[in-house]
């Protein structure tokens, strides 16, 4: 791992200091922007109270030289950290184990913050309830872009067995205490974007903190803009299949300790067989359907099994992982 920081002194780890985490791979024209979102609103509302923690997840383009452009001219303390571990979970992990503030603030590469994004955060994590996994409202930064992997609900809510965790609070706006984060550990890197599982890391990590009683919540408010770039049929039916498979990958792994999962399956098996007789898609606006979900289900759930055999051999990729965030 490769690291360059500009340097500052550690702050109090208090829940009024932030830390931004953003993991990259490929995306320097889109991580420009995603940055320099986060210097304006942390440098007109925040200044000295926020930190930017990026990796690079093992770029093959500029992504490490506009990384250094950046840092130089960046009034924000800004560390690049180089992970060449194949995944998103991992190299969430290794900013994690950086990361110094009292709030993590987990943004995607594509995305920009809203200019009341930490007025809002700090409202929240002010409210006495500082150990709530919280993620926001995230809109389309392009209206070219298919209406997929947003979340545009006004309402606010709290997760329950009742409701399926994958898309609840999605991964590319979603904040925690450092408390909470050390309590729930680091994220699976079985699971998540690069990874032979594709996805449901941030979904894995939800689950597991609502099993030790931690509360999920969506707020409206807490907005950002996804510029993911998708505007075809075809490339949102590639991710639909993706995220279908890590969530059947997920199923498997916490059937035994969270057993309602295998309730929204057969849910999902039920809606797919009235599709076929006239009932509604997964999704009407997108056309997407019902069966790619169940059939992507059943292979992630069987690719997770195959992974747990292999895993016999090596140790539990979880617990490995876990030791490392709490060194």
């Amino acid at each position: 791992m490769v690291e360059t920081q500009r340097p500052s002194s550690p702050p109090a780890r208090n829940v009024l200091f932030a830390s931004f985490i953003v993991c990259t791979r490929n995306r320097a024209a889109a991580l420009e922007t995603c940055i320099r979102s986060i210097e304006t609103v942390c440098g007109t509302y925040a200044a000295g109270r926020c930190e930017l923690i990026v990796v690079d997840n093992g770029s093959t383009d500029d992504t490490p030289e506009r990384i250094a452009r950046m840092i130089s001219a960046s009034p924000l303390t800004i560390t690049h950290l180089i992970d060449t571990r194949p995944g998103l979970a991992a190299a969430r992990n290794t900013a994690m184990t950086r990361a110094r503030g009292g709030i993590l603030v987990f943004i995607d590469d594509d995305c920009e913050i809203d200019t009341n994004y930490l007025a809002d955060l700090e409202r929240h994590y002010a409210s006495g309830e500082s150990g709530t996994i919280r993620g926001g409202r995230v809109e389309l930064g392009d209206a070219r872009d298919l209406p997929f992997t947003i979340k545009r609900s006004n309402a606010r809510e709290r997760l329950t067995c009742d409701i399926h965790p994958g898309g609840f609070v999605l991964g590319c706006n979603m904040t925690m205490h450092r408390e909470v984060a050390l309590r729930v550990g680091a994220f699976d890197e079985r699971f998540g974007a690069g990874t032979s599982l594709q996805s449901a890391e941030d979904t894995d990590y939800l689950l597991r903190a609502y099993r030790l009683g931690i509360p999920i919540e969506y707020v409206p408010d807490m907005l950002v803009f996804h510029h993911h770039g998708r505007r075809t049929r075809l490339a949102i039916e590639r991710l639909h299949r993706n995220y279908s498979f890590g969530n059947g990958a997920l199923c498997m792994k916490h059937i035994r300790t969270t057993p309602w999962l295998l309730r929204h399956f057969c849910w999902t098996v039920r809606s797919a067989i009235r599709e076929v007789f006239g009932g509604p898609r997964f999704d009407p606006v997108l056309h997407l359907s019902h069966w790619p979900i169940v059939f992507m289900n059943l292979l992630g759930a069987l690719k997770f099994m195959s992974l747990s055999v292999a895993e016999r051999t090596t140790g539990p990729v979880e617990q490995r992982a876990r030791e490392q965030l709490q060194r």
